[in-house]
């Protein structure tokens, strides 16, 4: 499995290097993770590490969730296991309010492992994904930056207007994908190649240079990046 953590944006701050010089980065608390299961070909058709992160109280958890991370007892656990089904494996740990899975090899990888920010001691630079600010319905020239029309004569109360977005006689309509007012932000974003500044392993703290999407608290997702 490529190294990877799940983790939760704390803010943006910027600190200085050994010759004075300022480096903007992005504080993400980065584990500790959960491995809650482990996907094989032979039984899912694919190899992945199911992590999960941040401890939810067991009041608020569902029995589903609870029956994720841990054995219940139940009458059809019972009849199963009367049957000789053999149950798999649980992590044994609270139940976790976010769950992602990493796709690889699963290698020395066991149930109920816990993985640190440590991973990344030797990692020069990471890919983090997460979900950017939801900016509700926007405008073209905040969602598209648009330059809107001019501000002169015979414009007259729609500067920041669209404009003509049809065909003329031919062929009658708009093509799709036309940039228009609408939704903005709400989407999954990876940001890509952020350099690992700093790992804080006894906070659980690691510092990227630059900016991560999503709000402050929000989740995201931290991998080994691909990228040459």
């Amino acid at each position: 499995m490529a190294i990877g953590l799940l983790g939760r944006k704390v803010g943006m701050t910027q600190i200085f290097d050994e010759t004075g010089t300022v480096i903007p980065v992005t504080v993400l608390q980065a584990g500790p993770c959960h491995v809650l299961q482990l996907r094989t070909v032979e039984r899912d058709g694919y190899e992945a590490v199911q992590l999960g992160f941040a401890d939810m109280p067991r009041r608020l958890a569902s029995r589903s969730q609870r029956g994720h991370v841990a054995k219940l007892d139940s009458k059809r656990a019972r009849r199963r296991g009367a049957g000789g089904v053999e149950l798999p494996d649980r992590a044994g740990c609270e139940p976790q309010r976010f769950i992602r899975e990493l796709r690889g090899a699963v290698g020395e990888h066991a149930i109920g492992q816990q993985l640190s920010v440590a991973v990344f001691e030797s990692v020069l630079s990471v890919d983090v994904t997460g979900t950017s600010k939801g900016r509700g319905t926007a405008g073209v020239i905040k969602r598209h930056k648009f330059r809107g029309q001019r501000a002169s004569h015979g414009v007259k109360k729609v500067h920041r207007h669209a404009g003509s977005t049809g065909c003329n006689s031919f062929p009658h309509r708009v093509f799709k994908g036309r940039r228009m007012a609408g939704r903005y932000g709400d989407e999954r974003s990876t940001m890509r190649n952020l350099k690992v500044v700093r790992v804080d392993a006894e906070n659980h703290l690691i510092l990227v240079r630059g900016a991560v999407p999503g709000p402050n608290g929000s989740y995201v997702v931290i991998r080994q990046t691909n990228k040459l």
